[in-house]
């Protein structure tokens, strides 16, 4: 079964983005943002320590919890507002040939791919919902697509080079 969400139907006729395709993308990419994490966690960890003088009780140092919904939420904001400023791609996103553009076709500023990423939380947050939308809306677009004024389009196969 192929879950499909609905080709635009501007006059450009740039397609969405079946949901399967952005769901694979969005796996590999929390793959990529969980190692980031814990890169970040080995570097503020020892930092910590040393500003805060604890040294913890069996080797153990105990974060606020501040800072590590901080990490949390910054090393992933930073993440994708970074590839989605640079070329409008993720990692994933580039392996999918999925790509993040203005409703006219531009790259996103840092205000849309902040304003993005929060409310793609929104869109989880709401059971899925917000991503869910774009089974019936008519572009293919979630919730937070619409916040932002962002889409994604699907990307035309490579051709491959031949032989020499």
């Amino acid at each position: 079964m192929v879950i499909n969400c609905p080709a635009m139907t501007d006059s450009t006729t740039k397609q969405s983005p079946f949901l399967l395709r952005r769901l694979a993308a969005m796996l590999y990419d929390t793959f990529l943002v969980a190692a980031l994490i814990i890169a970040v966690m080995f570097v503020v960890l020892p930092v910590y320590s040393l500003l805060t003088g604890s040294h913890g009780t069996d080797s153990v140092i105990q974060l606020e919890r501040e800072i590590v919904w901080l990490v949390f939420l910054l090393v992933p904001m930073l993440f994708f507002c970074l590839f989605w400023l640079k070329n409008g791609q993720t990692l994933s996103m580039q392996a999918w040939r999925i790509k993040l553009q203005t409703f006219s076709g531009d790259s996103p500023n840092v205000r849309q791919c902040v304003i993005r990423y929060f409310g793609a939380i929104v869109s989880a947050a709401a059971l899925g919902l917000g991503y869910l939308w774009c089974l019936v809306d008519r572009n293919g677009r979630y919730w937070h697509d619409y916040l932002s004024g962002t889409e994604l389009i699907l990307l035309p196969k490579r051709e491959k080079k031949p032989k020499s």
